[in-house]
């Protein structure tokens, strides 16, 4: 079996060195169970809480090359600490043949394994946004004393030892006369062509375009009020709108708070003109979600099923999947469906036979049963670690002897370089199974708090967090000409006592339109 390896660090208390360590607990594990390493891949300093590392993406674009048949992580949250986007990737690898590897949780794909790595993604992901509102509180201390929080200050700023903003008169020049074109009628393009001929650059570096002249007269900082926590958060997608902003009670602002560069008249009256001057209302709109792309697919030709969305005769704006093969050409006679009506159909299947309460009992029982079974293969791990352990203590200390009693040579350095290694090696490995014993212990109420949150999300419309649910536990849908099938991910042994619904769960058309034609969650306007 051919395997690569993916290992990453972020910046928050981890260093180079954690890489090596996982390389090598990953090339132990490769060795153990007769897997050929043939590539690594390798993020640096990069967040799991998005997808965008450009190792991660080379990895997934290779796996269809079918170059190797598994990708080996040291610990899930390495792959991803994002529920969606390690859902939506993990799908794009097995479409691919490829298959993912924990060393740490050695998951072996039973169902009782998919649900438990399903929580551990969500306890990863737990601990990203943990992470970043403890973060947040101590970003928040700094700016209530009006101090640089961190990244680049705003042109025509510095900032001083104490991490005060102080002004940068060369370029404080360049701030007042892009204020002073715009309140006397410049326009945008006026105005950086005017800047670009006298050579102006912005902080970083760069000629001037529209995005930083509308951010510099924008920025309630020149007038003199510190800002902080403005900007909007990142979509589910991992962008960011840099023209939209927080709800004014999120917002730090603290009057007097910086050095000011233009007066509040000239800020108030380039801000008025700007109000004035903006486009109507919607020019812009959203992309709609989805909620089955990548999952959804033609049962008469086996293709996917894309999103399609139209405006009808009566202006009634119209969302369905519609075969690719039938958007192509005429072939496939099958036809589209309706989105909300087969979107409410699969979120109603899944809470009513897999996320219901009746289901905890033995959801709970299946995952401690896995668990027992992975203790004990821990334990006996646990044993053979800590025996290597002392091992390497022994020999260390046999060398740390030898030198004490006046015998050196030139290879106990190097022997001694190669012992530390190992044992730092098998302290995490020990540290990692003990932190996993501890903390991996699924009660009713662990489970019953992740059901309640999806019909949370239900209830208050939220469809982003309602596809990474739909990601985690439904495998396919396939549409028919008159039927549709759903199939689960996630299948126990108290399902099949009723009929068909262990493999998948089916539906007539008519039914469907009939049941679903007031649906009640989406609004296809």
């Amino acid at each position: 079996m051919r395997g690569v390896i993916y290992a990453r660090f972020s910046s928050d208390n981890q260093r180079e060195e954690s890489i090596d360590a996982q390389i090598r607990a990953i090339e132990e594990y490769a060795k153990r169970n007769d897997i050929k390493i043939v590539k690594q891949y390798i993020d640096r300093a990069k967040s799991a809480t998005t997808d965008k590392r450009p190792q991660f993406q080379q990895m997934i674009k290779d796996s269809a090359l079918g170059i190797f048949d598994v990708v080996i992580v040291h610990k899930l949250d390495r792959f991803s600490r994002d529920r969606y986007d390690s859902a939506v990737n993990k799908r794009k690898l097995r479409m691919n043949g490829v298959r993912l590897i924990s060393v740490i949780e050695n998951l072996d794909g039973s169902p009782e394994s998919i649900m438990l790595e399903s929580l551990l993604e969500g306890m990863a992901e737990y601990y990203s946004k943990n992470l970043a509102r403890e973060v947040m509180k101590g970003m928040n201390e700094t700016a209530l004393k009006c101090k640089h929080t961190g990244g680049t200050p705003p042109l025509g700023y510095d900032v001083a030892f104490d991490k005060t903003y102080m002004i940068n008169e060369k370029e404080a020049i360049v701030v007042r006369e892009i204020f002073d074109m715009y309140v006397n009628g410049y326009s945008y393009k006026e105005i950086i062509e005017n800047l670009n001929e006298k050579g102006y650059k912005t902080k970083l570096g760069r000629t001037f375009g529209k995005n930083s002249i509308y951010n510099i007269l924008e920025n309630e900082k020149y007038s003199g009020v510190y800002v902080f926590n403005k900007a909007s958060k990142k979509d589910i997608f991992g962008r960011r709108n840099s023209h939209s902003h927080k709800e004014n009670k999120n917002i730090i602002r603290i009057e007097g708070g910086m050095p000011a560069i233009v007066s509040k008249e000239i800020f108030q009256k380039s801000k008025a003109m700007m109000l004035s001057r903006k486009k109507a209302p919607g020019a812009n709109k959203a992309k709609e979600l989805y909620l089955l792309s990548g999952l959804i697919f033609c049962g008469e030709c086996g293709r996917r099923m894309h999103g399609n969305r139209r405006t009808q005769k009566n202006k009634q704006k119209y969302s369905s999947y519609r075969c690719s093969c039938r958007m192509k050409s005429e072939k496939c006679k099958n036809k589209e469906i309706r989105k909300e009506y087969i979107e409410e159909f699969v979120l109603s299947e899944l809470e009513k036979n897999i996320l219901n309460d009746e289901a905890i009992p033995y959801i709970v029982k299946k995952i401690n049963e896995y668990l027992k079974k992975q203790s004990s293969t821990n334990e006996t791990n646990l044993n053979s670690f800590k025996e290597e352990l002392r091992k390497v203590n022994k020999q260390i200390e046999n060398i740390i002897n030898a030198i004490s009693n006046g015998f050196f040579q030139e290879s106990f350095k190097i022997k001694m370089d190669d012992l530390e290694v190992e044992k730092a090696n098998l302290e995490m490995r020990i540290k990692d199974i003990e932190l996993e014993s501890n903390d991996m212990k699924v009660d009713e109420a662990k489970v019953k708090e992740l059901f309640t949150m999806f019909k949370t999300f239900i209830m208050e419309k939220n469809l982003p967090e309602c596809k990474k649910f739909i990601h985690n536990y439904v495998k396919k849908v396939e549409v028919y000409r008159d039927h549709v099938e759903v199939i689960f991910n996630v299948v126990f042994e108290f399902l099949k006592d009723i009929e068909d619904l262990n493999i998948r769960v089916k539906i007539n058309k008519i039914e469907l339109i009939e049941r679903y034609s007031n649906s009640f969650y989406i609004n296809v306007d």
